[in-house]
């Protein structure tokens, strides 16, 4: 077990995540000891590791508490590589979000060659990772431009039921037959929400809608429309550029529901695999084949969706490179118009985060490798990417899409550009004010973006429903 002792509170987060990165499968626990001798000690089994002590930065030196924590990370990290003889491809960034740097830097006017340098120099991240984020930014930034930055919003709707929990799942979603006797409340509720928010909101407008979860096609054909057609009767689409449904799960998908979603004017989908290895499948408890891909994604074709993404994972449970390297020939016959590859992240609440040796993968970088090799054969780019909270092997999920295919929501949640209003059980409400606002949570900070979170547990969401919409309305009315 290894223990990482902090003398702040602000050190905690970085020292625990980077502690992990280099050791993922060691047990790590954290805690602040306001009277420690050093910033950061860490432990392996009682024995001293690593120490950043006040020697190595001086309390009496003029930093302020953001220099001092980054020369904190950057000492942390030399050490720990040191030890492991390893670097971290994102060098000491734990966050989720790196393409802001980049978006930051390129808003400033700073050229490709200043920013990759300095990107690799000040955060130790790989020549690559500095070459990838900028590429992604200059992209996001041009798919940015179409949108309405201060009237216009996207709208984003749970639906927090899967026909069965995948082992590597943490997020708020259940079995549909855990929760089946409970899926007509929960519509009913959600539509509920929306219709609500449709009033609220009637002065804005609307780029983006998100149907997501769980998987939003277990909603019966005609649950389906009867959600479409709240949204279809409460919203203009006078200004909406995408209406992305994620029909995810191959199980859960039949002609008759992509047919509806047709029938209301979706223009894109998802239908994820999330690998072709059926002994993979099996393993991470998703109950299709993958013949049923194949099945499901030529039915859509037929039926004249011409936006399908498809999601992979990179480092499931027994996968090689190669293994990968298949997959991605199969993906390759699909052709789908864009494709999204997560590396797993390790999730203690997920079924495999209670056996991570079974599923860390030495191969992981490889296959993330071949991944983005066959996407650009493909005739895909990268246009957006995001980090989890305990990634295999320190690694990132990136999205890459053909001319036009591009996921502009999924640009959106990362980069906080504009207001995102979330319905449903779990959703969470983002909205980005032009000028800042008082901060709910902290009275003494103004803020430019409030946060507001619909509760989890479906029965309770059932049961609040009317408390999400007055929080909203708080906001909304304005």
């Amino acid at each position: 077990m290894i223990r990482v002792i902090c003398s702040r509170e602000a050190y905690i987060y970085n020292g625990y995540h980077m502690v992990k990165a280099f050791y993922p499968l060691e047990e790590i626990v954290s805690c602040v000891e306001e009277k420690a001798s050093n910033y950061i000690t860490v432990y392996l089994n009682g024995v001293e590791l690593a120490a950043i002590t006040e020697e190595q930065i001086p309390e009496g030196e003029k930093y302020d508490s953001r220099e001092r924590k980054y020369r904190i990370d950057c000492l942390l990290y030399q050490a720990l590589s040191a030890l492991t003889k390893k670097r971290l491809a994102w060098g000491i960034l734990m966050g989720v979000r790196p393409t802001k740097l980049a978006m930051a830097e390129l808003e400033k006017g700073t050229g490709k060659e200043e920013f990759t340098a300095r990107f690799q120099k000040d955060f130790f991240a790989a020549p690559d990772k500095a070459e990838l984020v900028w590429q992604i930014a200059i992209r996001e930034k041009e798919l940015l431009g179409r949108l309405e930055k201060e009237k216009g919003y996207s709208l984003y709707i749970g639906i927090p039921f899967c026909p069965s929990v995948c082992t590597y799942c943490s997020f708020s979603s259940g079995s549909l037959s855990d929760w089946e006797n409970s899926v007509e409340d929960y519509l009913a509720a959600l539509c509920r929400e929306i219709e609500a928010v449709s009033k609220m909101a009637d002065k804005w407008r609307l780029n983006t809608i998100y149907i997501g979860g769980g998987t939003p096609t277990t909603l019966s054909a005609g649950q389906l429309e009867r959600l479409l057609l709240t949204i279809k009767k409460g919203f203009s689409r006078e200004f909406l550029l995408e209406y992305t449904v994620e029909a995810g799960r191959p199980d859960s998908i039949t002609e008759e529901k992509l047919a509806v979603l047709r029938a209301y004017g979706v223009t894109r989908i998802s239908i994820n695999p999330q690998s072709m290895q059926q002994k993979t499948l099996d393993i991470i408890g998703r109950r299709h084949t993958v013949e049923d891909v194949f099945k499901s994604y030529y039915m859509a074709r037929a039926l004249g969706f011409d936006n399908i993404n498809m999601d992979l994972i990179a480092g499931l449970p027994g996968e090689t490179a190669e293994d990968m390297r298949n997959t991605l020939s199969q993906i390759k016959r699909l052709a789908p118009d864009s494709l999204t590859v997560h590396a797993l992240a390790i999730k203690r609440a997920a079924m495999l985060g209670k056996n991570k040796e079974a599923f860390v993968s030495a191969d992981i970088a490889e296959m993330i490798e071949e991944a983005a090799a066959a996407s650009e054969k493909m005739g895909m780019s990268p246009y957006y990417l995001y980090r989890q909270k305990n990634i295999a092997g320190n690694f990132e999920n990136v999205g890459y899409a053909k001319v036009d295919k591009a996921g502009i929501y999924n640009i959106l949640i990362m980069e906080e550009k504009q207001s995102i209003i979330a319905c449903g059980a779990g959703a969470s409400t983002k909205l980005v004010f032009k000028e800042k606002v008082e901060n709910p949570a902290n009275k003494r900070k103004k803020t430019n973006l409030i946060r507001l979170e619909n509760v989890k547990a479906v029965d309770a969401y059932i049961r609040r429903v009317d408390e999400m919409i007055e929080r909203k309305g708080e906001w909304l009315w304005r």
